[in-house]
């Protein structure tokens, strides 16, 4: 999820409650519910989409897990000395307990693979031990009104809070309400993905949350090396065929010559679910991902490989 729906999720958890047990609580629910993306940095050495092969892998899995709630513990609680030793330390803070900075921080860090998890994008939960991907498909990967839900609540909360009234009950139903919500979302995907079309000539069935209209998915249809099937599932159970996501599809293309000495499209093929060729007017192929597919996009989600040779693809 982005990093807005993180940060909620670590100051709802806080106000419920858990900011009391110690000093510098809030800094290490929030910060927590962040720090795996600490991988993001890998943009700034790594070129074209071969970023989309590292994220989500080794920062959010089980080794990460244990390294950056101690890491982060150990700063926060070393810079809390050091305010301390130059006087600078806020009277109103309350002592600081390493082993609760450590508990919440590994609570606020266990929420963001687990909210990662939700959208379609995917997430490696066992690297380094298992490259595999684990798809949610529950939530878009920005939902508003998520956002509308805990923002709303960690205001009131706050205001509350001010106020001298009880700030964790808006806290505690916001986190029920969004765990509802997601219940919800959960049964939606469930049932879309459930449908029998195209007379069940498919291998797979992808239900792609869409923004703000939580109600819908975007069924993909995939047929090996068949062109990838595009509809929308609405709440009441119909459903609108579009028909072929593309006229220019190229079947059976793998480029497996090219993987070893093409990076981004080593990393591409890694990273994708529904992968599929797409012939450009500039006579070049684009290989790109059904679950994000742009017919005007560049870059993000697609590789582009000139004078490509395709082989039956696997």
């Amino acid at each position: 999820m982005d990093n807005l729906t993180h940060s909620l999720v670590g100051a709802l958890i806080g106000q419920a409650g858990l900011k009391r047990k110690t000093g510098l609580a809030m800094p290490a629910l929030i910060i927590g519910a962040n720090i795996p993306d600490v991988d993001a940095a890998c943009l700034f050495w790594l070129d074209g989409v071969q970023h989309l092969a590292f994220r989500r892998g080794i920062t959010h899995g089980p080794i990460a897990w244990l390294v950056l709630p101690l890491v982060l513990a150990a700063v926060l609680y070393a810079f809390d000395a050091w305010q301390a030793k130059r006087g600078k330390r806020p009277a109103a803070r309350r002592p600081v307990s390493f082993k609760w900075l450590l508990i919440l921080s590994f609570i606020g860090c266990l929420t963001h693979p687990a909210f990662d998890w939700l959208n379609s994008y995917g997430i490696r939960f066992l690297e380094p031990f298992s490259q595999r991907w684990f798809y949610g498909d529950i939530l878009f990967i920005i939902d508003v009104w998520l956002w509308a839900m805990m923002g709303t609540a960690t205001w009131l909360s706050f205001r509350r809070e001010k106020r001298g009234g009880n700030w964790r009950r808006p806290a505690r139903v916001a986190i029920a309400a969004s765990c509802a919500y997601i219940g919800l979302n959960a049964a939606i995907t469930a049932s879309a993905a459930e449908l029998e079309l195209l007379d069940g000539d498919y291998e797979q069935t992808i239900a792609n949350p869409v923004p703000v209209k939580f109600w819908q998915r975007d069924l993909v249809f995939l047929r090996g090396d068949q062109v990838p099937y595009i509809a929308t599932w609405r709440s009441r159970g119909d459903v609108v065929m579009h028909g072929a996501i593309t006229d220019r599809f190229v079947p059976s293309c793998d480029m497996q010559r090219q993987w070893k000495s093409t990076p981004d499209l080593d990393a591409f093929l890694f990273w994708s679910r529904a992968p599929f060729a797409e012939s450009g007017t500039d006579g070049a192929i684009h290989l790109r991902d059904a679950r994000f597919y742009d017919p005007l996009a560049r870059g993000q989600f697609s590789v582009t490989v000139a004078d490509a040779q395709c082989v039956p693809f696997r």
